[in-house]
């Protein structure tokens, strides 16, 4: 009797460890569409693919293929490498997102455990834009703008929200790039950011019972913004998820209540 519920044991074990690997490298895109008041109509329907914490992941075509033609502009919000990733993938992974279209970047801390500088400059010759403490400005031809902002790592205080502001166009429609979600806790009603995109948490990779470090993976209407929080594409440590699928994001924006 004994043996036979070791045996059962074992078997569950070996399942629950083949269903976690699967969670995480699922090749997942989440659909949103966000409707915003003071969206700028005379650009109808931007839309953005967000992708986070790549980590050790080679980025599946399968994701690629699914978003490519549908996008307007790539934001990989931080943790595009970290310590001991081959330079090479990061490569491979930046030449298959430029597929899609345009591509923003912003650091997130383990990019910043691996060779930054090397990182840097091959961020630089892939015609990567890194907004670090900087925004990008878009316009329609009516003269309608956009701004994306973008703030370096704020765990180790790098991040100048209010330089990016300052490269932003204070009229316009503001989108917030940043790895980590705390940084809505900097976030003014009179800085007018309408969407926060960020990552980093993983949605806390693992939920045993139910609980873990960090909660799920969500979309939030705060008070002063709106704010997506991913639980990212690649995993640190094991690459174990439980609770906390692998995801990124094709995220829609126009007008509307």
């Amino acid at each position: 009797m004994i043996i036979i519920i070791l045996v059962i044991l074992l078997i569950l074990g070996i399942a629950l460890i083949l269903y976690m690997v699967k969670e995480a490298f699922l090749n997942n895109v989440v659909l949103h569409e966000m409707t915003f008041e003071d969206f700028p109509e005379s650009f109808g329907a931007v839309s953005i693919f967000f992708i986070s914490d790549i980590h050790k992941r080679l980025i599946s075509d399968e994701i690629i293929n699914t978003v490519k033609g549908k996008t307007d502009i790539v934001i990989i919000g931080g943790d595009l490498m970290e310590k001991k990733v081959p330079f090479e993938r990061v490569k491979q992974n930046l030449e298959k997102l430029k597929q899609v279209g345009p591509v923003y970047f912003v650091w997130g801390n383990n990019d910043y455990e691996a060779d930054f500088r090397k990182l840097d400059a091959i961020l630089l010759d892939s015609g990567i834009k890194v907004l670090d403490n900087t925004a990008a400005i878009f316009e329609s031809k009516n003269g309608d703008k956009i701004s994306l902002l973008g703030v370096d790592e704020v765990g180790q205080g790098r991040d100048r929200l209010d330089l990016a502001l300052l490269d932003a166009d204070n009229k316009s429609f503001k989108i917030l790039a940043s790895h980590y979600p705390d940084i809505i806790d900097k976030i003014l009603p009179e800085h007018n950011i309408r969407l926060v995109l960020s990552g980093h948490t993983h949605g806390g990779q693992i939920h045993i019972l139910g609980y873990s470090p960090f909660k799920k993976g969500k979309v939030e209407k705060l008070e002063n913004t709106t704010i997506l929080i991913s639980n990212g594409y690649g995993t640190t440590g094991i690459p174990l998820r439980l609770g906390a699928p692998a995801q990124c994001h094709l995220i829609t924006l126009k007008k509307g209540s």
